[in-house]
C-alpha cells in the first residue's frame, strides 16, 4: 500500500498543493507552524475520517474559507484508487471514493495508516479512553465488520444512557431495560471477543519487538481488563453482562450512565510482569511503545496482506540514537513512511529517504 499523490485545496495553511510521492521514506523538514503535520493529518483524514488533533472538523478548512478538499490517491493490492473528501463549514461532508459517495462507515479499512506521534506516550501513561481508541482504530482498518459493531454499540449505549436518566426523572419504568440491556450485551460480546482475539496476535508481535529493541533482556505482554479490573474473561461472556447489568442496575440509573461494557474496558501493558504505567522507566516506556508500534505495522500486515502506511510526527527527536536507527532500519524499503522534523541532522544518512522542505504552506523536494 502506497500513497501516490496528495492534492489539498483550503486545507488548513494550504490554499493549493498537488505533491507526488515515493514508495519508500518521505522526509519533511521544516520549522514549527509551516505545515508538516497538516499533510499527515490529510492523510490520516483519509484512512479513519477524523482528525488525530481535533474533532471540530470546521478547523481543517482555511482561514475566512467556507469549503475545503482533500484527495488521496494511492495503491491498495496493486489498484489504484482515490479518495475525496469535500469539507464545508456549513453544511455535512461528503467523502467520495473513486468518485461514488460513501458513508463513514463503508470509508474504514479502504486506506490503512499508522500514526506515531509523540502523544503516544499517553498511551501507558495516560487515561483508558486512549488505550480503547487505539485498539479500536487498529482492529476497525483490519477489520471494517468491527468498526460497523462499534458504532451499533454507541447507538444502544446512548439509547440506554437517556432511558436511565428518564427513569431517575420517573419519567419511565425500569423494566424498559431489559430489552436494552439484551441488546447491549450482545453488541459488548463481539466487541470483547475481537478485541480478545487481536490482542493475542498484536502482544505476541509486540513481544518479539520489544525482545528485538532490548537485546532479549525484555518481554512485553498486554492484558486486557474489563471494567471491575478483572483480567480472566468469562466464558459465558453474553449471561456476564446481563447480570452485572442487573446487578448494577440501581447505580446505574442513579448516575444516569452504564457503569459496565467494552466502553469501560482497558489494555495493561506490561514488561517482565510489571505495570509499564507504574513501574517502567521513561526509557521502558518509549521502548514500550515504539515496540506497539511495529507490532501495529506486522498487525496489519497480516491481516490485510500488506503494510499500512506509517505517519511519524515529530518522534525521531524524542527518541535516542539506537531507537531511531532500529525504527529506520525496520522500515527501510519495507513501509512507505512520512516522517516530520525540524532538523535534517536527525537523520544522519541521507541516503535514507526522500527529503522536502516546508515553509509557510509551499513544499519543495
Amino acid at each position: 500500500m502506497r500513497i501516490n499523490k496528495l492534492v489539498l485545496r483550503n486545507f488548513r495553511n494550504y490554499s493549493e498543493l498537488s505533491i507526488g510521492f515515493k514508495d519508500n521514506i518521505n522526509i519533511l523538514i521544516g520549522n514549527n507552524a509551516q505545515g508538516k503535520t497538516n499533510i499527515l493529518e490529510a492523510m490520516y483524514l483519509g484512512a479513519i475520517g477524523r482528525s488525530h488533533r481535533t474533532s471540530v472538523e470546521s478547523d481543517l478548512v482555511r482561514w475566512s474559507e467556507t469549503m475545503s478538499a482533500v484527495e488521496i490517491s494511492f495503491i491498495r493490492q496493486d489498484i489504484d484508487n482515490k479518495l475525496l473528501f469535500k469539507l464545508k463549514t456549513d453544511t455535512a461532508r461528503e467523502i467520495y471514493f473513486n468518485e461514488y459517495p460513501i458513508k463513514l462507515k463503508e470509508l474504514v479499512g479502504s486506506l490503512n495508516i499508522v500514526l506515531f506521534s509523540p502523544e503516544d506516550l499517553w498511551l501507558i501513561k495516560g487515561v483508558p479512553a486512549l488505550r480503547r481508541r487505539f485498539l479500536d482504530v487498529e482492529i476497525s482498518q483490519a477489520v471494517p465488520t468491527y468498526y460497523r459493531y462499534l458504532m451499533q454499540y454507541s447507538r444502544i449505549l446512548s439509547q440506554r444512557n437517556n432511558l436511565l436518566k428518564k427513569i431517575r426523572e420517573r419519567k419511565e419504568s425500569a423494566s424498559l431495560l431489559d430489552s436494552w440491556d439484551d441488546q447491549l450485551a450482545k453488541a459488548a460480546v463481539y466487541i470483547v471477543n475481537k478485541r480478545l482475539e487481536s490482542i493475542k496476535k498484536l502482544g505476541m508481535l509486540a513481544n518479539l519487538m520489544q525482545r528485538k529493541l532490548t537485546a532479549s533482556k525484555e518481554n512485553l505482554t498486554i492484558v486486557y481488563k474489563q471494567a471491575n479490573g478483572e483480567e480472566c474473561i468469562p466464558k459465558d461472556l453474553y449471561g456476564w453482562y446481563l447480570k452485572k447489568l442487573v446487578t448494577l442496575k440501581n447505580d446505574d440509573i442513579m448516575r444516569g450512565t452504564t457503569s459496565v461494557g467494552p466502553h469501560r474496558d482497558d489494555i495493561i501493558l506490561k514488561v517482565n510482569d510489571k505495570d509499564l504505567r507504574s513501574f517502567g522507566s521513561q526509557g521502558q516506556q518509549r521502548t514500550g511503545i515504539l515496540a506497539l508500534k511495529l507490532a501495529e505495522l506486522e498487525f496489519l500486515k497480516s491481516e490485510t496482506g500488506e503494510y499500512p502506511i506509517l505517519l511519524m510526527d515529530d518522534v525521531m527527536s524524542e527518541l535516542d540514537i539506537k531507537r531511531r536507527q532500529q525504527l529506520l532500519l525496520f522500515i527501510h524499503n519495507r513501509i512507505q513512511t512520512f516522517i516530520t522534523a525540524t532538523d535534517d541532522a536527525l537523520f544522519p544518512d541521507k541516503k535514507i529517504g526522500h527529503y522536502y522542505r516546508i515553509s509557510a504552506g509551499t513544499i519543495v523536494e
